[in-house]
This record gives C-alpha cells, structure tokens and sequence, in this order.
C-alpha cells in the first residue's frame, strides 16, 4: 500500500510541476497571458507541497526519485499536449529513469 501511496504522490506532483512549468511557457512563450502564467505559478506552488505526503521522510530521496517521475512525465505531457512524439531513445530514457526512481525509492534497506 505504501508504494501505492508514493507513486500516486509522485503523479500528482507530475501533474502539479510539469503542468504548471507547462502554463508558464504557454502564458510567457506562447503569448497566451499572464492569466495562464499565473495559474503555472499556482501549480507550481501546489507541487512544492506534494513531496510532504510522501511516507519516506528523506528529502533528498524523494527529490532524486522524483527526478525519474519527472522525465517520464514530462515526455508524456510532451506528448499529450504538444505531440511531440518521442523517439526510441527518448523512451529508453524514460524507462531507465523510472527503474532508478524505483531503486532509489522501493529497494528494501536496514534501517531505513
């Protein structure tokens, strides 16, 4: 249940960060308004929270794990919201970050 739990935390904060970066290029960048640039600012607040809940109480650990939910996130978001396909390697990428998110944060150790 804790994994569960954790990789959720993980998704929502995904979705906090790489959204709001994402609201940010589009107000800024994209010439779409501060409007939008102030909702990326928001969300970006929101994802500064997420990590909190996260049921391993080392900060260090859940950033760096939180790196691999990153890349894998925002290739997706790439995907869904801009289609940018990404390549083979991109996707090669991904997976390997995801398998040290998974180390980093679920390997079994003594002591914590």
């Amino acid at each position: 249940m804790l994994i569960l739990r954790s990789a959720a935390l993980f998704v929502v904060a995904a979705l906090f960060e790489i959204g709001g970066a994402w609201l940010v290029w589009q107000g800024v960048r994209e010439h779409r308004g501060w409007l939008w640039a102030a909702g990326g600012v928001l969300a970006l607040g929101a994802y500064g929270f997420v990590a909190t809940f996260q049921p391993d109480a080392h900060f260090g650990r859940i950033l760096a794990a939180y790196g691999g939910v990153f890349v894998a996130g925002s290739l997706l978001w790439g995907a869904v919201a801009d289609g940018y396909r990404p390549d083979r390697w991109d996707v090669t990428g991904a997976l390997v970050c995801l398998a040290g998110m998974a180390v980093i944060m679920w390997a079994p150790r003594n002591g914590g």
